[in-house]
């Protein structure tokens, strides 16, 4: 008799109630997976990123960190394992992003521990292919409604790059060789070829 075998969709997303510590608990507990929970309590399980992606997002993470450690008066850089807690309630990691300085030194000790309650300036998603383009875009709108000031979504499948800014309808370019980080990341540039 054969095994039985369940196919479950990616990302998986179930309705389950947890509280702030216990769903801080369950990602602890299991650091072989990636959660994200929606502003109405939905948990979100994500397998790790293929290993193509995970190349380029540590290139990406690389450049952000490096320009940040030179103005680290500015601001502080984080990788795609950092969870935030945004102001509508969702938990949620994108696969880089950046936190100016006084904002991030205004929080408590407790809380820059666990998810730290506070939306980053910036951020960005780098889309691999088995990501959803559509639940991407939710992720980059969530965000904008939560006050990111800059967000980039890198579209790897189709070349591309989607920015978002407050207040402005998303832009979107091409095969860029280079991003700038514009006003909110100063002199900050993304050299996009390892990551395309």
């Amino acid at each position: 008799m054969e095994n039985p075998t369940i196919a479950l969709s990616s990302p998986l997303e179930l309705t389950i109630e947890l509280t702030d510590e216990q769903f801080f608990h369950l990602c602890q507990e299991n650091r072989d997976l990636r959660f994200e929970r929606t502003s109405t309590g939905g948990l979100i399980i994500m397998s790790p990123t293929g290993s193509e992606t995970g190349n380029r997002n540590i290139d990406l993470s690389y450049q952000l960190q490096s320009w940040s450690r030179q103005n680290k008066h500015l601001g502080i850089a984080f990788d795609s394992s950092t969870g935030f807690k945004l102001p509508d309630g969702a938990d949620i990691s994108p696969d880089a992003a950046w936190i100016r300085r006084d904002r991030w030194d205004a929080l408590t000790p407790a809380e820059k521990e666990k998810f730290a309650p506070i939306c980053p300036d910036f951020v960005v998603e780098l889309r691999s292919t088995t990501d959803s383009l559509e639940k991407l875009r939710a992720k980059m709108r969530l965000y904008m409604k939560n006050g990111v000031r800059l967000g980039w979504l890198l579209d790897r499948k189709n070349r591309q790059v989607e920015i978002s800014r407050q207040g402005r309808e998303v832009e979107i370019l091409d095969a860029p060789a280079t991003l700038s980080g514009e006003d909110v990341l100063p002199g900050f540039v993304l050299d996009l070829t390892e990551i395309f």
